[in-house]
């Protein structure tokens, strides 16, 4: 099965966020455990459990990362010419005016507000390789849609 598909930017964030979990994450937490332990009787210690529960998330975030970056494919979204991972899609509905605008990747490229659609999406495999104006089909749980590509970004 291969890899998630990342740009070289969320690539990169992506492990400097692993690095982080991984030293000054760990730290904490690690010192969080510790201050919580000489309050007393563990049992009843909510700090304690809280600084447990807060280690176990973080840890659970390092594998997700961990797996992620260890299968990822970088792909390199710089020609705007056609619609690629990593492409900033403006599209519009067939019989809408309204322009809405799409991040083709994965959901760990997210920045901002755009909303994200994957590459292996109906509506992300219909449109990868077609260019601005083009016109494209796919099918939708609710029906066939058509929707044309009105702009493209990096």
């Amino acid at each position: 099965m291969p890899g998630t598909q990342l740009s070289p930017a969320a690539f990169e964030r992506l492990q400097a966020e692993l690095d982080d979990l991984t030293t000054r994450g760990r730290v904490e937490i690690a010192a969080s455990i510790e201050r919580a332990r000489e309050l007393g009787d563990l049992k009843e210690n909510a700090d304690y459990h809280a600084a447990r529960e807060d280690q176990g998330r973080m840890e659970a975030r390092v594998r997700q990362l961990q797996a992620l970056l260890q299968k990822a494919v970088i792909v390199d979204a710089g020609d705007t010419e056609v619609v690629a991972t990593g492409t900033i899609v403006s599209l519009r509905y067939d019989g809408d005016d309204e322009v809405e605008q799409y991040l083709i990747g994965s959901i760990e490229e997210r920045s901002g507000d755009t909303p994200v659609v994957s590459p292996d999406s109906p509506l992300g495999r219909a449109l990868l390789g077609h260019r601005k104006g083009d016109t494209v089909e796919y099918e939708a749980p609710s029906g066939m849609l058509r929707v044309e590509v009105v702009e493209l970004s990096a």
